[in-house]
């Protein structure tokens, strides 16, 4: 792609937020977890939502899907449009309708996420029989095929298993199948192999990509882990302290990062040359982004990133930049870059 995803009309599978502000009251003040942040994911496309822990990754995916508990939370501003749905202001009957439905959410930790009490077929049946209207015995058998489908060895079998008996890669299939049981037009992905070894992740990410191609499903897929972006999807947003600072194609994001944290992620980045014993060369030290992220209660005026930033100017401790685009399809939050 060498272009921002548009939406030119509204479809079916088309998730268009704009402006969204999501907060929550705690102790030590109002915390703004999402200020202003827009994405678009047009149908059949895969974008990606990347930043550090706590940037507010999460928190966009689950305001989506309206499901930030209030209180202490709320969305306070913004819009969210699914095919030419406004989903914040539809009544929450609606809301449980297109859940697991529509839109399906693979979540982070899938031996939290999945009920231990209950065995793994009568939890993919129970979203099967509540969207689709289906017997009990054709629950059963989709969830079989749901399992052979996502690579579990003997379904008949493991269909009767509980969560505590399988590990966290079979776990992580599970919850998989789940969100795709009703094949959904988007499927939102947030850290799918975060919990897992490596070799398990590489082969979560294969079977995510293949089935969101195989179902023409669009994909939000939400990671610290720039590998994976990648690999995986066509456009990403950069997020600092719950705003979007940059976004761009992803080929453009790794070959021309703009924005000061875009480029101190990518330079954070373990190099392609290998381990020194293997290529003759001196060890050197990962470059880091010097600092800490500010408290999102008590943010700084003017641009979050500036006591972290190499290139901070006096203005950027004033006010805030606007994302402008510097070139086509690629904005950025910035002063000096975007002069």
């Amino acid at each position: 792609m060498n272009a921002k995803p548009q939406i030119k009309k509204t479809t079916a599978g088309d998730l268009e937020v704009r402006d969204l502000v999501t907060e929550f009251r705690t102790e030590e003040g109002l915390l703004r977890a999402v200020d202003g942040v827009s994405v678009t994911v047009p149908a059949g496309k895969k974008v990606g939502l990347i930043g550090e822990s706590g940037c507010g990754k999460s928190v966009t995916a689950l305001s989506v899907l309206r499901l930030i508990p209030d209180p202490p939370g709320r969305i306070a501003a913004g819009s969210i449009m699914f095919g030419g749905r406004q989903l914040l202001s539809l009544p929450i009957s609606e809301m449980r309708k297109i859940r697991g439905n529509a839109i399906s959410m693979i979540f982070q930790e899938p031996m939290s996420s999945l009920n231990p009490v209950f065995t793994v077929g009568d939890q993919i049946s129970e979203v099967i029989r509540l969207h689709q209207g289906a017997s009990r015995h054709e629950a059963r058998q989709k969830s079989i095929e749901l399992l052979q489908q996502v690579g579990i060895p003997d379904p008949e079998k493991r269909i009767k298993d509980y969560p505590g008996q399988l590990s966290g890669g079979m776990c992580q299939r599970i919850m998989i199948a789940m969100a795709l049981s009703c094949r959904p037009e988007l499927l939102i992905a947030d850290e799918p192999t975060t919990a897992l070894d490596v070799t398990i992740q590489a082969q979560i990410l294969e079977l995510i990509q293949e089935l969101v191609s195989e179902m023409g499903m669009s994909l939000l897929l939400i990671t610290h882990d720039l590998g994976v972006v990648a690999e995986t999807v066509d456009y990403v947003y950069v997020m600092y302290t719950g705003k979007v600072v940059e976004e761009a194609p992803v080929e453009t994001l790794f070959s021309e990062p703009l924005h000061p944290y875009t480029r101190g992620l990518l330079q954070s980045l373990p190099g392609k040359d290998g381990p020194a014993e293997d290529t003759g060369k001196v060890r050197q030290k990962l470059p880091v982004i010097p600092g800490l992220v500010p408290s999102p209660i008590d943010l700084p005026p003017g641009c979050p990133f500036q006591n972290r930033c190499g290139i901070v100017k006096a203005g950027c401790r004033q006010a805030m930049p606007e994302l402008v685009e510097k070139r086509p399809g690629q904005m950025v939050r910035c002063f000096e870059v975007s002069r």
